[in-house]
């Protein structure tokens, strides 16, 4: 078993910066996303170097801050102060996803992926907040993303449940079905199997070992993440250290 543990979100808060690379320093976190229109995004592609063995990607947004492109076609997604809406609601989970909107979300993760290397950022993989590239009306502009700027791994839908958050047949043939285009449609390089890290730790605890390369989403240093960082800081990586190897996205093959 190989296991990509990808920290969201960095480039949020200065406290989720500090949390990913402490933990990147210990080897305990091994890839991440960069929230490019993030207000401490350029802090932390300041010390992206010191973590040469770690992957970072880019962290697609459309649900917080501002968007950086003002294309007009986003219109539907960003209320009066000129920042997204948000993913409840009228956010972009619930909109109808019309061709100047998806022509606006083009151009906009168009622009996110420009600044993350115009800072200087090595681009290994693409995933997003909230998860919003998951919408099956997006997966045309995943494409075009791809064929732009030649960005192979993408994430995947959830694919693993636990007892705690059972996945029903509905959402799992939902998701297979959503993985399958990602690489069959889109022609994406993705890990066997995605879940979350506190039940990653579930199945870890319960000796469900995966087979295959796994991607552990965390985030680390979020209030709302509390948890789930202390088990981070915890012993589960001597649970496995002679069966599993930690890699980054940068070794995905």
């Amino acid at each position: 078993m190989r296991i990509i543990i990808n920290s969201d979100d960095l480039g949020i808060s200065s406290n989720v910066n500090e949390c990913i690379l402490e933990l990147m320093e210990q080897r305990r976190v091994t890839s991440a996303t960069l929230m490019v229109n993030g207000p401490t995004a350029e802090d932390a592609v300041r010390q992206m170097g010191k973590h040469r063995n770690c992957s970072f990607g880019v962290h697609l947004n459309l649900t917080q801050f501002a968007p950086l492109s003002g294309h007009p076609g986003l219109a539907p997604l960003v209320n009066a102060k000129g920042e997204f809406l948000g993913i409840a609601q009228h956010g972009v989970s619930t909109v109808r996803l019309t061709r100047d909107l998806k022509k606006g979300i083009y151009a906009e993760w168009c622009a996110q992926i420009e600044s993350a290397y115009a800072m200087g950022v090595p681009v290994s993989h693409i995933d997003s907040h909230h998860h919003v590239h998951t919408r099956p009306g997006l997966l045309g502009v995943i494409k075009q993303i791809q064929q732009r700027f030649g960005i192979r791994k993408v994430r995947l839908r959830r694919s693993l449940s636990v007892a705690s958050a059972p996945m029903g047949i509905a959402r799992r043939t939902v998701n297979s079905a959503w993985n399958f285009a990602l690489r069959h449609f889109v022609n994406a390089t993705t890990t066997d199997g995605f879940l979350g890290f506190a039940h990653f730790h579930e199945r870890l605890q319960a000796g469900m070992i995966f087979a295959g390369t796994l991607e552990v989403m965390c985030h680390p240093g979020a209030e709302t993440f509390a948890a789930e960082t202390d088990l981070l800081r915890g012993d589960w990586t001597k649970q496995f250290e002679h069966t599993v190897q930690l890699i980054s996205y940068d070794d995905l093959e």
